[in-house]
C-alpha cells in the first residue's frame, strides 16, 4: 500500500511540510482544572510530532467559551506557560504546532465553567444535547443570546487567544467554525433566530465567522490562521436545511474567507462531494479534509482526487503516535481503546506503544 501522494513536500503558510499528513485536533478532557494543559500534553503532542503540522484539541478561548471538563484554555499567563511546554516538545520533534481555538457556545453547561454563568450563543436556544459535567450527564440549558456588545467582546477574546497562542510558542491558530460551536451556531439558521445584521440571510449569518477570521488575520498574520468548516454537521443539535441552503452558505462564506489567504482551510466531511470541489476551486491555499469512516487505504483519496492538499488523522494518531512510520512501512495500526478517549491519566494517552516497544 503505497499512499505513494502521502510523501510529497508541501508548503502551508510559513511552513514547509515534509510529508501530507497531520494530526487532527481531538478532545482529551485532561487539563487541569484551571485549563493549563495537564503534565503529560507535553508529552502526548510530542509523540505525534513526526505527522509535522500538529493541530490541538479545542482550546477555549476564554472563560466563557468552555463547554466540557477540563478543556484547556489559552488566555491566561498560566495557559501561555503550559502551552509553551506543548510547543518546545513539537517543535523538538520536529513539527509545527496550531493551536484550536474552540468557543463552545451552547453545548456548554454551567457547571463546567470557572464561573458557572449561562453559556452564551447566537440565540437563546439549547442546544437539546446531553453533555458531561462533574455531577454526570446533563442538558445543556438556554443559553443567555450574545448582544451586539458582547459579539465585540467574544472577537476581542478570539485575538487575545490567537496572541496568546503565538506568545506560547505555537506556529499559528485553527477557528474552530466546526461540529455545533459557536461559530458554526452563527450560520446555522436553526440556532441563530438573530433579526439584526448577524441573522438571517446567508451574508449575515456568515458576518460573525468572518469578523473573527479578519480579526485574527490582523493580530497574527492571515498566513498563521487556519479555519475549520463542518458543512451539514448535524452535531450539537444544529440543522442547516437542505442540501441547496447549505450549499448557498458555505460557498458564500468561503468566497468570502479566501479574500483574506489563510493559511488554510479544514473541511470536516459528510458527503457533499460536489459541495467539497466547489469549496477546494474557490480556495487559494491548503486544504486539509477529514471524512469519517475513512480507512487506511483510503487516506490519501482525497488527495490523489485533487479535493485535498493534506489527510488529517484522528483516531489513528491517537491510537498510533508513530502512525507516519508505521504507514510508510505498512505496518499494522494499534486498536483504538474508546473506554480512555476522555479524561483520565496516561492510560490511552501517552502510552499506545510504538513499533519499536510494541
Amino acid at each position: 500500500m503505497a499512499l505513494t501522494s502521502l510523501w510529497q513536500p508541501f508548503t502551508l503558510g510559513r511552513l514547509e511540510l515534509s510529508h501530507r499528513l497531520a494530526l487532527a485536533p481531538m478532545t482529551r478532557n485532561r487539563a487541569n482544572p484551571d485549563g493549563t494543559p495537564g503534565d503529560l500534553a507535553a508529552t502526548y503532542y510530542r509523540q505525534r510530532a513526526s505527522l509535522g503540522l500538529v493541530i490541538t484539541e479545542g482550546v477555549q478561548p476564554s472563560a466563557d467559551g468552555q463547554g466540557y471538563p477540563n478543556t484547556p484554555g489559552i488566555y491566561t499567563p498560566e495557559h501561555i506557560e503550559g502551552w509553551r511546554k506543548v510547543a518546545d516538545a513539537v517543535h523538538d520533534g520536529g513539527g509545527s504546532l496550531f493551536v484550536q481555538l474552540m468557543h463552545a457556545g451552547r453545548v456548554a453547561h454551567p457547571d463546567n465553567t470557572p464561573h458557572h454563568r449561562p453559556p452564551v450563543a447566537p440565540s437563546a436556544i439549547s442546544a437539546d444535547q446531553d453533555i458531561s459535567t462533574p455531577s454526570g450527564p446533563q442538558k445543556t440549558p438556554v443559553p443567555r443570546e450574545l448582544s451586539p456588545v458582547d459579539i465585540v467582546t467574544v472577537i476581542a477574546e478570539f485575538r487575545h487567544a490567537a496572541a496568546s497562542a503565538i506568545a506560547a510558542g505555537a506556529d499559528g491558530v485553527e477557528i474552530h467554525g466546526a461540529n455545533g460551536y459557536l461559530p458554526h451556531q452563527f450560520l446555522s439558521p436553526n440556532a441563530n433566530h438573530r433579526t439584526d445584521s448577524y441573522g438571517g440571510s446567508v451574508e449575515n449569518r456568515s458576518r460573525f465567522v468572518l469578523e473573527v477570521a479578519r480579526a485574527l488575520s490582523e493580530e497574527i498574520g492571515a498566513d498563521r490562521v487556519g479555519i475549520r468548516l463542518s458543512p451539514a454537521m448535524p452535531l450539537g443539535g444544529i440543522n442547516e436545511g437542505d442540501t441547496e441552503a447549505v450549499r448557498a452558505q458555505y460557498r458564500h462564506l468561503v468566497g468570502e474567507l479566501a479574500h483574506l489567504n489563510l493559511a488554510y482551510l479544514h473541511l470536516h466531511h459528510v458527503g457533499d462531494d460536489e459541495l467539497l470541489r466547489s469549496l477546494r476551486d474557490a480556495w487559494p491555499t491548503a486544504v486539509l479534509v477529514v471524512r469519517y469512516g475513512r480507512t487506511r487505504e483510503q487516506i490519501a483519496d482525497d488527495i490523489d482526487a485533487g479535493l485535498a492538499d493534506i489527510a488529517p488523522l484522528g483516531r489513528m494518531a491517537l491510537a498510533n503516535p508513530d502512525i507516519v512510520e508505521r504507514l510508510r512501512t505498512d505496518v499494522p495500526l494499534n486498536e483504538l481503546d474508546p473506554a480512555t478517549l476522555y479524561g483520565g491519566g496516561e492510560a490511552g494517552y501517552v502510552d499506545y506503544p510504538t513499533m519499536a516497544h510494541a
